[in-house]
């Protein structure tokens, strides 16, 4: 089991001229490597909680400990060295450079000048940084490139801890796809542990280990990884929050490789007329997939391949089509499922030798499927 890096106890935080607390009694545990997300609705305590963390705000009472030191314990000067933090705003200094952006906390601990420079070399490869954007300022940037300074600058002084405000909100759908995507690949390599803030279920689906779903007055409803809210909404607020397509949701959390393979239709291209039907009639299809060499070269339609057979040519002469109708073992088994859709056929899984591994058809993802949806 992994260490916990942070841990909160019975936190309550009540600001001045409410009645209720923003945050009322919360208790939890975030593993070491791992990203934990608050999700939930507006109001539900997410920020509040996150900034108590780095004491931004100062909790009215409770225990909040990383690496078992109580935070109070510290300066917030001091504790704030030891944790990144990262908002959808960016907050990048407009009269700086982005060179002098990556560098503020490394400069701020008085690191040497070479020792820095190096960091923010590091850094620009680590984010996918061009070095020609280290000279120029923050408004010459796209927003996605700024999200990227605001990344490295918060790893710039390698904390331990990363906390993350909906850091990709303001950008469009597909820069947030992609900047979620190079974020997971950042964790492989830094393994920091990560406190993400989001409103939107698909982003912490998508990108955390746990997910500590909140409701108002930062009660956490439920705590679990993706797959497991998806598949079993603790109670009535959870199954009504995550909605009524989690068990589409939920393919996309798996991946083509997490099923038993079905060998399908598929014949290799020198296959003679009784091998085609045989496949045929053990798996009824319109398609018949043809690999070549054990990699896979496409499907035929049925009608086509016999015709190919009355003809003398054979499958190695037979018009393939839909080669495009198939996925790899890392693909989402939601990916494979819009491909069956599209296709009106199984899809092939290739590995990235091109190598034939079976098929996926739509009746397997049912399968796959132990949401009830009663």
């Amino acid at each position: 089991m992994s260490a916990t890096a942070i841990r909160l106890v019975d936190v309550t935080k009540r600001f001045d001229g409410t009645s209720g607390a923003a945050v009322d009694e919360l208790s939890l545990d975030i593993e070491a490597g791992s990203i934990m997300a608050l999700l939930g609705p507006s109001g539900c305590g997410k920020t509040t909680t996150l900034r108590m963390i780095n004491r931004l705000i100062e909790p009215t009472s409770g225990r909040i400990e990383i690496d078992g030191i109580d935070v109070m314990h510290q300066s917030p000067q001091e504790l704030r060295r030891g944790i990144g933090y990262v908002i959808q705003q960016v907050g990048l200094f407009p009269h700086r450079t982005i060179a002098a952006n990556i560098a503020t906390v490394p400069k701020m601990l008085g690191w040497e000048r070479s020792r820095t420079d190096e960091r923010v070399d590091e850094l620009t490869t680590l984010v996918g940084l061009e070095n020609e954007l280290l000279d120029r300022y923050p408004d010459e940037l796209s927003g996605g490139q700024q999200q990227r300074v605001g990344v490295a600058r918060a790893l710039a002084a390698d904390p331990p801890v990363l906390l993350m405000d909906e850091p990709f909100g303001a950008v469009d759908p597909i820069v947030r796809a992609r900047l979620q995507d190079e974020l997971l690949d950042l964790q492989t390599k830094v393994r920091k542990t990560i406190v993400l803030v989001t409103h939107d279920l698909d982003e912490a689906l998508r990108i955390s280990d746990r997910i500590a779903l909140m409701n108002i007055g930062g009660i956490v409803e439920q705590l679990a990884t993706p797959d497991e809210l998806m598949a079993a909404p603790a109670n009535e607020f959870v199954e009504s929050f995550v909605g009524e397509e989690r068990g589409l949701r939920r393919l996309a959390l798996n991946t083509v490789g997490t099923l038993p393979f079905e060998q399908g239709p598929v014949v290799a291209h020198d296959a003679t007329l009784d091998d085609a039907e045989r496949a045929l009639e053990s798996s009824p299809s319109e398609w018949l997939g043809v690999t070549r060499d054990a990699t896979f070269a496409g499907w035929v339609t049925a009608a086509d391949a016999r015709r190919a057979f009355v003809t003398g040519t054979g499958l190695a002469d037979a018009p393939l089509q839909l080669p495009a109708a198939q996925v790899e073992p890392s693909s989402t088994l939601r990916a494979a499922m819009e491909l069956i859709m599209v296709s009106n056929s199984s899809v092939a899984v290739v590995d990235d030798d091109g190598r034939f591994g079976g098929v996926v058809t739509l009746e397997g993802l049912r399968r796959s499927l132990a949401v009830d949806d009663s």
